[in-house]
């Protein structure tokens, strides 16, 4: 027995390093590489449909440009025919300013409401979900849309200009809003009439939003009038579908007005 102990290899104490090492290296590379899969599935199929909208807004972007750059051309052509043609180019340049404030590439200036909203500060009860503890985007939304409703002229999240053709998404921990990602706290500024917030307050659907989220969850919503508010002009892409030009009414008594553009 001593014998065939004697003639057995020895295994040298370097040997036995690198053995564990290798085998400790093998078992990180699998973990990463099983840690790793859902991340880049989730961030896959995430990116597929912001590049898709992306795309989208592109295009009507151009569309508008290109319809700006027409009604630009009419009017350098009405301008420089015939005295009586004066008419025609005031028109013009009446529908192309109401052409970009619809398109929401105006910044506006008025009397408004803003309305900041913050995570709760509860602490989450056992069996609780935290993301009913975080702002979502529906959160955003369901004030984008009472705002309107109460009257709001014009919108912007974090100064993000709201228009028909924004996207309000929760992506992660912050919110997508057009193609910005926004972190809390969230501030919503409204320009409109100066009884704006009591028509908001007045909505069933905003105390309905308070009690389900404030007094439910600890959400925190906060106010301010403020007397000269500015919101930004938007910085994506839309276009005017199907649409035609309103008529001009004289200009009324806390109505936003364009705010003047700097050359």
């Amino acid at each position: 027995m001593s014998r065939f102990a004697g003639r057995a290899p020895a295994v040298s104490t370097w040997q036995a390093t690198l053995f564990v090492a290798l085998l400790v290296l093998g078992f990180l590379v699998a973990t990463q590489a099983r840690s790793e899969t859902p991340r880049v599935r989730y961030t896959t199929q995430e990116r597929a449909p912001l590049i898709e909208t992306a795309l989208a807004l592109q295009t009507q972007q151009d569309a508008l440009q290109e319809q700006i750059l027409q009604l630009g051309a009419a009017i350098t052509d009405a301008e420089r025919g015939s005295q009586g043609s004066s008419d025609t180019a005031r028109a013009l340049n009446d529908e192309l300013q109401a052409a970009r404030v619809a398109a929401g590439l105006v910044a506006l200036q008025g009397s408004g409401l803003v309305l900041q909203l913050e995570d709760s500060l509860q602490p989450v009860p056992a069996g609780g979900s935290a993301a009913d503890y975080l702002v979502s985007g529906r959160d955003i939304r369901t004030l984008v849309e009472e705002l309107w409703l109460a009257g709001a002229q014009a919108l912007a999240v974090n100064d993000e200009r709201i228009t028909p053709a924004t996207a309000i998404i929760d992506i992660g921990g912050s919110i997508l809003v057009n193609s910005a990602y926004l972190a809390p706290p969230y501030q919503v500024k409204a320009l409109g009439p100066p009884d704006l917030y009591d028509r908001l307050s007045g909505s069933a659907g905003f105390r309905d939003f308070v009690v389900a989220r404030t007094r439910a969850f600890g959400i925190r919503l906060s106010f301010a009038e403020p007397s000269d508010l500015v919101i930004p002009a938007y910085a994506g892409n839309v276009t005017l579908r199907y649409g035609r030009a309103p008529a001009t009414p004289s200009p009324a008594a806390g109505t936003p007005s364009p705010v003047p553009s700097t050359p």
